[in-house]
């Protein structure tokens, strides 16, 4: 199947006879990358799974209205960075939980997924990195994981260059400090 360019994707969808066929291939283009990034957040695979879900309802819904200010994949990482941190904040708020209780809630999810297949030092970075607030865990595996460019990022996380750039400084060192201990 031919790979199309988020812009072939957006003329096919708003230009094209079949919109429905467009906004299929722009999953399919979107989906994996949607999904490794929202994980990383949430860390349940079925947690996953129905947030990007609602990522790409909302993102349909939304589409015809899309403007192109930014670019595609910008667009849906941002609903995705949105979704998963109203999940996390919603899991805080249900059970009255502390921002500790979660991530320590997240790091035993981790423990017991049977979909995870990463090794020692893998697993101690992301328990490492499930103890950063919600958001500064946002920013890093952003630019650690998907080498999302800062500007990218910024239209993202709707945040400055600057402010990311320190929020990713002040999460290196936090892991480095979790590492080393």
């Amino acid at each position: 199947m031919k790979q199309f360019s988020d812009e072939e994707l957006l003329n096919m969808f708003f230009e094209g006879d079949n919109p429905d066929y467009a906004f299929n291939l722009i999953v399919r283009k979107h989906q994996e990358a949607i999904y490794r990034h929202v994980r990383r957040m949430v860390i349940s695979h079925d947690d996953a799974n129905d947030i990007v879900q609602d990522v790409f309802v909302k993102a349909w819904q939304k589409l015809s209205g899309f403007r192109k200010d930014s670019a595609l994949y910008t667009w849906l990482y941002r609903i995705a960075t949105n979704e998963a941190l109203t999940f996390l904040k919603r899991k805080k708020n249900r059970f009255f939980l502390p921002l500790h209780d979660v991530s320590k809630q997240l790091e035993e999810s981790l423990e017991s997924d049977v979909y995870y297949k990463g090794s020692d030092i893998e697993k101690k970075i992301q328990k490492a990195i499930l103890k950063l607030p919600d958001k500064q865990r946002a920013v890093f595996n952003l630019r650690y994981y998907d080498e999302m460019k800062y500007e990218d990022m910024a239209e993202v996380m709707n945040t400055s260059v600057g402010a990311l750039k320190a929020s990713y400084h002040h999460a290196v060192k936090k892991i480095e400090l979790f590492i080393s201990n």
